[in-house]
């Protein structure tokens, strides 16, 4: 029997369970197995304390409450989600702040073409723990507030254009964002216990200004169905108890998109879930509870590079960064030491795919205002 058409499965409620399944060389077969990394075993930590790959090295890029290298502008503190954006031959790398009572937003950092800090800024402010958030395909930054009744807010990378409250997506304890331009929809988590996961339609794709329909996911036995939320602003009735049958997921966390599969997280079962858009089936690509002695726990932000490699990001567990490889496999990529009251997020690499960028929220001295943001370098595979 040819691989493509053999599938071994299980049901666990309305979720399928595929193992040992892949239908492209880009495409997760699932559920992900611990394994060797492709990179190699983790070598003795660096001067910054990060156990890496052979050939990779690190350094700091910015810390909370002091100024970004080569600017004066002061790094936010309790760094979290974040992403890259192409700036001619440089790049933007633009970074959330998990800071409560208004004490939230964004900020960005430009490079030259050659990787150095040209210039650091605020791109949101006044809003209140921006926790993940998703780029979209016409260049701008989804920065989602994690409290309850929290917007989405949509900012400018360049910082030239005000950022821009999108009432329509909802008021949650958002937490990811992820733009699938196939069917021209935005998927959204949300960091509850009791959270959903949701998608916007957009009125005008490409224009979130004008509005549209927030629907949730819904599972009646083995069938999924979206279903409009009927009041997006979340009260008096809370967004998720809504509709009836909508499926529940245990602390929604990082969102990635990629060829018609929209990749998600949830850290209270330490799951990494695939949506398949196209077919309209969720699997489990990643649970901790089905392979031996499991490196992901603490399941938080997710991305990934262009070869098909997914980069899971750790709030607690080892402090790592997982890679999930196309072929099941999941290692350790990276290990930071001695900042075990902290938790790694923001993982995003530049156009290029050599460099990558992530935060340690709370660094070694475990206080918000101790936020470290890294970048590293290294031979990153660009083919299969």
């Amino acid at each position: 029997m040819d691989r493509r058409d053999f599938l071994r499965a299980a049901v666990v409620g309305g979720t399928v369970v595929t193992l040992g399944f892949s239908v492209t060389r880009e495409s997760i077969a699932y559920p992900a197995k611990t394994g060797l990394s492709p990179y190699g075993a983790l070598q003795a930590a660096d001067a910054n304390g990060i156990q890496l790959p052979a050939g990779f090295t690190s350094r700091v890029i910015a810390r909370s409450t002091q100024a970004v290298t080569n600017t004066g502008y002061t790094w936010h503190s309790a760094p979290d989600g974040g992403a890259c954006f192409a700036d001619g031959t440089g790049w933007i790398y633009v970074s959330n702040s998990e800071m409560s009572s208004g004490g939230g937003g964004v900020s960005a950092i430009r490079f030259d073409a050659n990787g150095n800090p040209t210039s650091a800024y605020r791109i949101l402010g006044g809003t209140t723990r921006n926790c993940a958030g998703g780029p979209t395909p016409w260049n701008t930054w989804l920065s989602c507030e994690e409290t309850d009744f929290g917007y989405t807010w949509e900012t400018d990378p360049w910082g030239t254009k005000a950022a821009v409250r999108h009432n329509a997506m909802g008021r949650f304890k958002h937490e990811a964002a992820a733009c699938d331009p196939d069917r021209k929809v935005i998927y959204q988590t949300e960091d509850t216990s009791d959270g959903c996961f949701y998608r916007f339609i957009p009125t005008t794709w490409g224009d979130l200004s004008a509005g549209g329909t927030l629907q949730v996911l819904v599972e009646n036995g083995t069938t999924l169905s979206w279903v409009t939320v009927p009041d997006p602003d979340g009260s008096p009735t809370p967004t998720r108890d809504q509709v009836a049958g909508a499926k529940i997921f245990n602390g929604g966390e990082g969102a990635f998109y990629r060829n018609g599969t929209c990749y998600f997280t949830t850290k209270g079962d330490n799951r990494v879930w695939a949506y398949d858009a196209a077919n309209n089936q969720l699997h489990i690509a990643y649970d901790d509870n089905l392979t031996s002695n499991p490196p992901l726990t603490g399941v938080d932000n997710i991305t990934g590079a262009t070869v098909g490699d997914l980069y899971v990001a750790e709030d607690g567990g080892n402090m790592e960064i997982c890679i999930i490889t196309p072929d099941d496999i999941i290692a350790p990529f990276l290990r930071v030491t001695g900042q075990s009251s902290s938790e790694l997020c923001g993982v995003a690499f530049n156009p290029a795919g050599n460099r990558m960028y992530f935060s340690s929220q709370r660094g070694t001295s475990g206080s918000s205002s101790g936020g470290i943001t890294y970048e590293v370098t290294g031979p990153f595979r660009t083919a299969l």
